[in-house]
């Protein structure tokens, strides 16, 4: 069908779509440059003191310190076990793989709320108390298995004889892990830790139930917004998304590189 209609209509439906996508982040910016506790728009005054006030707070960098250092551990473990457990989910066949395959995915399906608040009773009946640390524990227990599930997708296409090939030659077990298997799943195992970071970094429900004293961002903004809105609290939430944003660009930069300087 050659209606002129159909192209304008594709352009519109589309800038709807971004429009309505981007448009919560966009009040949380038009919020943050008030100068008083209730939204109002259009603002009497604009003001950037909200910002100013964010960064003077020791506050605003502890908790984007705990939230980078818990996201950088989740990414570190769940990158780890992800590739593994996506061997024995989608690359060998053995038995009760398919209970595997069932048992792995079931943490997705969990609400996390009731997840977090399960985690919380057993890390009390441990004798845990909250911290980071248990808020580690918790993530990975929701984010390794689509962690998993990212690099079994690589793994589903996966060209069995190259290993073969390898091992004819002479290669050792390893020398294959290292020079032909981990090279085909690097595009999954990247996805998987980004999936990881950004999936740990805005985690509210299991932080909320498992940090105990040590603040994330989410659950402080969530906190705040409860209890003692201000300006700040939208400040705090954009220097948080550029932080984030930051940080996911210069990751998706470094692999560019990577690639660029590993070809012949």
């Amino acid at each position: 069908m050659n209606s002129p209609w159909i192209r304008p209509l594709a352009a519109l439906w589309t800038v709807t779509v971004v429009a309505l996508l981007y448009m919560p982040i966009l009040s949380v910016v038009l919020a943050s440059l008030a100068n008083t506790r209730y939204m109002r728009f259009p603002h009497r005054d604009w003001t950037t003191s909200a910002y100013a006030e964010a960064l003077a707070s020791p506050t605003t960098y502890d908790i984007h310190l705990i939230s980078l250092k818990i996201a950088v551990v989740v990414v570190a473990i769940a990158v780890v076990l992800g590739t593994l457990g996506a061997m024995a989910y989608a690359r060998y066949d053995w038995r009760g793989r398919g209970l595997f395959q069932r048992l792995l995915v079931l943490p997705i399906f969990f609400p996390q709320p009731v997840l977090g608040l399960a985690l919380l009773l057993s890390f009390t009946a441990a004798g845990l108390t909250p911290s980071w640390q248990t808020a580690v524990i918790a993530h990975l227990v929701w984010i390794v298995p689509i962690v998993t599930l990212v690099i079994s997708i690589r793994l589903f296409g996966y060209d069995v004889t190259q290993e073969e090939a390898a091992l004819d030659l002479g290669a050792s077990r390893w020398q294959v892990m290292r020079e032909v298997t981990l090279p085909q799943l690097w595009p999954g195992i990247f996805s998987g830790g980004l999936f990881a970071f950004l999936l740990s970094w805005s985690n509210l429900p299991l932080s909320i139930y498992t940090t105990g004293i040590d603040n994330t961002l989410p659950s402080w903004l969530f906190s705040r917004t409860a209890t003692n809105y201000s300006p700040i609290v939208p400040s705090v939430a954009v220097i948080g998304t550029v932080v984030s944003a930051v940080i996911v660009v210069a990751l998706v930069l470094l692999r560019l590189l990577a690639r660029r300087l590993a070809r012949p």
